[in-house]
């Protein structure tokens, strides 16, 4: 019974808080990172320079400033249209696309992608995680706007109301 409670509470702090299992990534991992990059941009090899680009991006979108996102959306984006990448290589960006999108709040964009994702590598747990918290996420932001637009018509339903009271008090 007790295990059962704490789930039931567990379950009420996830759905206020988000409870998906996405990292987070701090600042001075994202510092160090553009070190790395702009240290590969000195003349190591192409490979290289892209690995350290990879691993930039990815701790930009998970990243817990917006900016900071955002300019790891634009860097997966343009990567993206350039040409030469392995179909290894274009997954991991759209996934890290899909989470930067997801971070940002673009919810559908980031279905979107993660199903791309998905198309390559159907079994891929991280995309499929990733899937399952947009969709919460979704669930969520529905739920609550449900509630938001129910108050609101109770406000209103109540307003109507005493003016009607009021109305027939004269």
């Amino acid at each position: 019974m007790e295990a059962k409670i704490g789930k039931f509470f567990e379950s009420v702090g996830d759905f206020f808080t988000g409870g998906d299992q996405i990292p987070w990534c701090e600042s001075d991992i994202i510092a160090g990172c553009e070190r790395e990059v702009a240290d590969a941009e000195k003349g190591s090899s192409d490979e290289l320079k892209s690995e350290s680009i990879m691993r930039l991006s990815w701790a930009l979108v998970h990243s817990e400033r917006a900016e900071d996102v955002q300019r790891g959306i634009a860097m997966l984006e343009a990567s993206l249209a350039g040409s030469g990448s392995s179909p290894l290589q274009v997954r991991e960006k759209l996934y890290l696309l899909a989470v930067g999108y997801y971070r940002s709040g673009d919810y559908s964009r980031s279905r979107q992608l993660v199903e791309r994702c998905l198309e390559v590598a159907p079994d891929w747990r991280q995309a499929l995680s990733l899937k399952k918290a947009i969709e919460d996420k979704i669930k969520k932001d529905g739920a609550i706007g449900i509630g938001i637009a129910a108050t609101a018509v109770g406000v209103l339903a109540g307003g109507i109301a005493a003016a009607v009271a009021a109305a027939r008090k004269k």
